[in-house]
Parts: structure tokens; C-alpha cells; sequence
């Protein structure tokens, strides 16, 4: 079973963006209660950074992640912009565009493009505390304007079908990473990965798959015939894993990249 961290942005004092009296801390809250009693009706266990109307800083909820040993991290949130009405749709901000992390991010747009918002991508955000020092797989959703009338219609009025297909987004990556760590899935057999090290002994493995969490890597041990592989990454396509190869070099690891 999968650990899932869902954290409502904002929160108390904190009220985040603000527009004629609503407040996306209010929204980010609902939002994020609704996704995780989906998550936990398809069976994924999930914990929350918060659910009232409490603060915790960036910083404290990422430990409040690390500490829960959840696979995932998924924060949410709601966009603005300077001028209201300007903006629309919604978008996925992670660490940076690659991994697991970056197929939930995209998985989510689309499934909340169905909706009819706007695509408006998955964003590279490595300044962001909850991206940056969270220990597993993060990404923060921003679930449209809240400075922008339409949005916040359509936010109101398909509100359980958002959380479902944020939910939903999550849910197909958690399939995904299933068949990526199955060593006996076909699918599996066929993704390329970059492996850092070998080890007889676990401790080794799990040290250097955190060293390389906490650089911002999604890297994982797969244990078979005895051996402690540390890996990196799950990709179908070659040119992605050769990219993220040669990122890892240039963190000074010894890489091999495997099939």
C-alpha cells in the first residue's frame, strides 16, 4: 500500500491569495480533504500536513513529510496573478520536470484539462521549500485562478469532479510506479533506469538512496538474488534517461544505465 502526504497550502494567518473575500487557504483545505477520502476509498493511505485552519511553514511541513514516510508528497493549491482575470487554467509545479514525480504532474493536468481548464503545463520549481526538502516524490498543484471569475465558477461547480481527477492523476502514477518496481512485470522490463550502486548490505543501499532524495532525484533500492540496487529514475524513452544519466554525473555518481 502506498503513503500519501496530501498538504493544504496556507493556512491560520496565512490566508494566501485573496479575491472578493475568498481566501485559498479556505479552498486548498476542501480541496485537499476531498482528494485524500478519494485516495483512501482506492485503498492508498494518506495523512495530511493539516486539516483545519491551522500554519505550519514550508519548512515544517516538508519534515512533517519526511517524518511520515509517505511515498508521495501533493500539496495544493490555487493561483493569482497581480491583475485579476488575466490568468486561467491550472498548472503543476515540481522540483524539476523529470521522473515519477513529473509523470504525476502530468498525469494531473491532464486529467484536469478534461475539465476544460486550460493546460498551462508542468513548471520546474527547485526555490519551493516543499519541493526542494521533501525526501520523496513532491509535486503542488495549482487547481486554477482564484482571481479569475470563470475558474472560480467551475471551481464550485465541479468541485468533487477536480478532486477526482487530481486524484485519478495520482492514482495512474501509483499504478505506474507499481509496474515500474515489479521485477517480474513486462512493462517493468522495459523502462530504462540509471543505477548508482550495488550493495550486499541494505544500510549502504537505503543510505545513498536518501542522499540522492534529498538532492532532488527519485531514487529508490530494488533488492534481487541478494543485491541491494540503488536506482534512479523509470523512463521509455531513451533520450530522457540518457539526460538524467548525465545529470547525475554532474553530481559526481557513478552511474550505469539499465534495462
Amino acid at each position: 500500500m502506498y503513503n500519501v502526504i496530501i498538504d493544504a497550502g496556507h493556512g491560520g494567518e496565512d490566508f494566501g491569495a485573496t479575491y472578493n473575500g475568498r481566501m485559498e487557504k479556505t479552498d486548498n483545505l476542501n480541496l485537499a480533504l476531498a482528494v485524500g477520502q478519494i485516495l483512501q476509498e482506492n485503498g492508498v493511505n494518506v495523512e495530511y500536513t493539516r486539516t483545519t485552519d491551522v500554519y505550519d511553514t514550508p519548512y515544517e511541513k516538508a519534515v512533517m513529510a519526511n517524518n511520515s514516510g509517505a511515498d508521495f508528497f501533493v500539496s495544493i493549491h490555487r493561483n493569482a496573478l497581480p491583475t485579476p482575470n488575466t490568468g486561467t487554467g491550472v498548472e503543476t509545479l515540481v522540483y524539476d520536470n523529470s521522473g515519477i514525480k513529473a509523470e504525476m504532474a502530468q498525469n494531473i493536468n491532464n486529467n484536469l484539462s478534461k475539465l476544460g481548464f486550460i493546460n498551462r503545463g508542468v513548471i520546474p520549481r527547485p526555490n519551493l521549500v516543499v519541493l526542494k526538502r521533501t525526501k520523496m516524490p513532491a509535486v503542488l498543484v495549482e487547481a486554477g485562478f482564484i482571481d479569475n471569475e470563470a475558474d472560480n465558477a467551475k471551481f464550485d461547480a465541479m468541485f468533487w469532479d477536480i478532486a477526482q481527477a487530481i486524484a485519478d492523476g495520482i492514482l495512474e502514477t501509483l499504478d505506474m510506479q507499481s509496474a515500474a518496481l515489479n521485477d517480474n512485470s513486462s512493462d517493468a522490463s522495459s523502462l530504462y533506469r540509471i543505477q548508482v550502486g550495488a550493495y550486499r548490505n541494505q544500510n549502504l543501499a537505503q543510505t545513498l538512496a536518501q542522499d540522492l532524495q534529498n538532492q532532488g532525484f527519485d531514487a529508490y533500492v530494488q533488492y534481487n538474488n541478494g543485491i541491494y540496487r540503488v536506482q534512479a529514475g523509470a523512463f521509455d524513452n531513451l533520450d530522457e534517461a540518457v539526460a538524467y544519466e548525465r545529470k547525475l554525473m554532474q553530481y559526481g555518481y557513478d552511474t550505469l544505465l539499465t534495462k
